[in-house]
């Protein structure tokens, strides 16, 4: 059995960890609170962005823009969105399963990372980080996930990327957070939402149609980049308050079964010391 000593600096130790873990609980729920209005109030307006141009370009026909004809090269580039701290359960791990066991082949991949956890994750596993953006991810703004279009709709349009995907973790409520693959680009021909479209209800443009799809489609990719930097951000600060949630109830677990080993240690001292005590008694008398 441990000594009394070694108990009592262990369940020191854990107490000490507990005030930790409760204290990031509580500065998670407050961000938290913060986070989740902001992706509440923005998740309609980037879900009907996404159905709608997605739908739109599905419909435009044989037009001949950059844009809309996938590169011909094997090539893809994935937006990878994680945080730049742990502590967050599965949170970043389940992300970074999203393109290591997924389709994608690991030569052909060009990682934009918007995080450190997922950049230094990929990096270790080979993979190339074309950009990185870590800082964005600590209080997203539009402007911010405009520059990351810019550079991956300039390598889509250079013909050094084919296809574009980004992986986030939606945010659905406070303890669930669903990791998510989408393409953004290209939208196929004659396909939105799985469904065959009327061929007959072609896409009309009132000015020209390249104009149309060089304001449009950077809007696009944007809108959903930047949601889903906000839904993360949201979707993280619900899986630490969690984790640190766990975690503080197993310390409190840890000190009661060390409070408990403690006593029965300090008993079978003061058993040990009594019976040494009656037993040198009886040798003097």
């Amino acid at each position: 059995m441990a000594s009394m000593r070694s108990i009592k600096r262990r369940k020191e130790s854990v107490q000490s960890t507990q005030q930790i873990t409760k204290a990031m609980k509580l500065v998670s729920t407050v961000k938290l609170q913060r986070s989740k209005t902001r992706a509440e109030q923005s998740k309609d307006y980037f879900t009907c962005m996404y159905a709608t141009v997605k739908s739109m370009l599905a419909k435009v026909g044989e037009v001949n823009h950059p844009y809309l004809k996938a590169p011909d090269t094997s090539k893809k580039g994935v937006i990878v969105i994680t945080s730049n701290r742990g502590l967050a359960g599965g949170y970043n791990s389940n992300v970074i399963k999203l393109v290591t066991n997924g389709d994608f082949v690991k030569e052909d991949l060009k990682v934009y990372a918007i995080g450190k956890k997922g950049k230094d994750a990929l990096s270790k596993k080979g993979y190339e980080i074309a950009g990185d953006y870590s800082d964005f991810i600590e209080d997203p703004v539009y402007v911010e996930a405009m520059q990351i279009c810019e550079q991956v709709l300039k390598a889509y349009a250079d013909g050094e990327i084919g296809e574009i995907y980004l992986a986030y973790t939606a945010f659905k409520n406070t303890v669930s957070h669903v990791p998510t693959l989408l393409k953004l680009l290209p939208v196929e021909q004659g396909e939105a939402d799985g469904e065959v479209s009327d061929t007959n209800a072609m896409m009309n443009f009132e000015m020209d149609e390249a104009e149309a799809l060089d304001m449009i489609i950077p809007k696009y990719v944007t809108s959903l980049i930047y949601g889903g930097m906000v839904e993360a951000v949201a979707s993280e600060n619900g899986a630490r308050m969690q984790a640190m949630d766990s975690a503080t109830s197993n310390a409190e677990e840890m000190i009661d079964k060390l409070s408990l080993q403690y006593n029965r240690a300090r008993q079978g001292s003061i058993t040990q010391e009594l019976t040494e005590i009656i037993a040198g008694a009886q040798a003097i008398s």
